[in-house]
């Protein structure tokens, strides 16, 4: 069993949060201000992402470098298929070992701008499956999670096809899966009833993103294909105010976080967009 996966087999209260890379110092800066608070509650781990078609790599492996430096917790990069040969993918996979990076988040990637279908590069690898055997065969020191999508991924034809595409990633040695954000548990419950039959036996780790603004919320659903309930949008569309939305977000997302760490979730991963207040708001409002 891999380091990653001990943290789900042994604590049904694991956090872990995923950052981005920032476009200015001062947005870095900050940034770093933000993790610290969340460093109050002992994460797992640390992710960060990069940008789009891998623009940003090297300033990933910065930060993950950084803050494991800095706050002394387990880091992970995202690493994807865009854009990039095998021996690019090898470099980054090399660079991440030598810089302490604990483990990886491999994925496909989305289609770069301005196209609608992910097409591999000449000497690159078209699915994630791929991209986790290579680290699996030749980086074997790295903790490997990948993607799960309990609303099926938008460019899989039917959920059946979606959950075959991950359990091959799970097959080549994918430790955990970390799912898309999602805002209704009876579709993660869903998924997992699936995913058990399926025979998946990594930790499914739901991904939950607290929302704090309307507008923001709805440009992110409407590119990833999740739903916000009904409810919730007119919940939320009551007073155009930040405050309100803030607070009626965090409230939501403490409920569901309860209810998922209640109905048996190995722990949370949340998307935190570089700040901590949410994510604080929800983890300190938890029934311990």
């Amino acid at each position: 069993m891999s380091d990653l996966a001990v943290h789900y087999r042994s604590s049904n209260r694991a956090v872990s949060f995923e950052l981005f890379p920032p476009k200015t110092p001062s947005g870095e800066q900050a940034m770093f201000r933000h993790v610290e608070q969340l460093c109050r509650f002992a994460p797992s781990y640390i992710t960060c992402t990069y940008g789009a078609g891998g623009s940003t790599r090297n300033k990933t492996l910065d930060i993950v470098s950084e803050v494991k430096r800095r706050f002394d917790v387990p880091v992970a990069s995202h690493l994807t298929c865009v854009g990039a040969t095998v021996d690019e993918l090898r470099s980054y996979l090399t660079a991440a070992r030598e810089r302490g990076v604990d483990y990886i988040v491999a994925l496909r990637g989305d289609p770069p701008q301005g196209e609608t279908s992910f097409r591999a590069v000449d000497g690159g690898l078209s699915y994630a499956n791929e991209l986790v055997e290579l680290i699996r065969a030749e980086f074997a020191n790295f903790g490997v999670a990948v993607a799960g999508y309990p609303e099926k991924h938008q460019e899989a034809p039917s959920p059946e096809v979606d959950l075959e595409n991950l359990k091959r990633k799970v097959d080549a040695g994918g430790d955990v899966v970390i799912t898309q954000l999602f805002y209704g548990n009876d579709d993660f419950s869903r998924f997992r009833e699936q995913y058990d039959k399926a025979g998946i036996d990594a930790p499914l780790v739901p991904g939950v993103l607290p929302v704090t603004n309307l507008g923001q919320i709805q440009r992110i659903t409407s590119l990833c294909g999740a739903k916000l309930p009904g409810s919730f949008v007119e919940r939320l569309a009551e007073k155009d105010d930040k405050e309100w939305q803030f607070q009626v977000g965090v409230e939501f997302a403490t409920r569901q976080v309860q209810e998922l760490l209640d109905g048996g979730a190995p722990g949370v991963h949340f998307y935190v967009l570089n700040r901590s207040q949410a994510t604080a708001a929800v983890l300190d409002g938890l029934q311990r």
